[in-house]
């Protein structure tokens, strides 16, 4: 089953409609109208479920290595749930995100400004 559509995302105070351009068996993806943000779910079924929700945003910039012409870069952002076959319920699972989450927030993201800055 699908997630809503439209969905939306908000980056830098911008907020995004993203409408649903495909789905598929076990995955859907919504893009932005202009094709440079993407919200991807899926489920991979196997000796373990994967479930993944990626988000997939591009931009137009100055090639770095000649400024006078523009190239398209792009980066990803996903969390993955790895579920073995049994042991965990939802409830289990949301309360182990929500503690990522919450670890992730703390003190304005320091954990996350750190590992984009490269510690661990």
């Amino acid at each position: 089953m699908a997630f809503a559509d439209p969905q939306s995302i908000k980056i830098s105070g911008t907020t995004t409609s993203l409408p649903r351009v495909s789905t598929g068996k076990g995955e859907s993806e919504y893009e932005s109208g202009d094709g440079l943000i993407a919200l991807k779910a899926s489920s991979q079924y196997g000796k373990r479920t994967r479930r993944t929700l990626r988000v997939d945003s591009s931009k137009i910039t100055a090639d770095p290595f000649i400024p006078a012409q523009n190239v398209q870069v792009s980066t990803s952002c996903y969390v993955v749930f790895d579920i073995p076959p049994a042991g965990y319920t939802s409830a289990e699972l949301l309360a182990i995100f929500e503690g990522f989450v919450e670890a992730a927030k703390a003190s304005e993201f320091t954990l996350i400004k750190k590992l984009l800055g490269g510690e661990s």
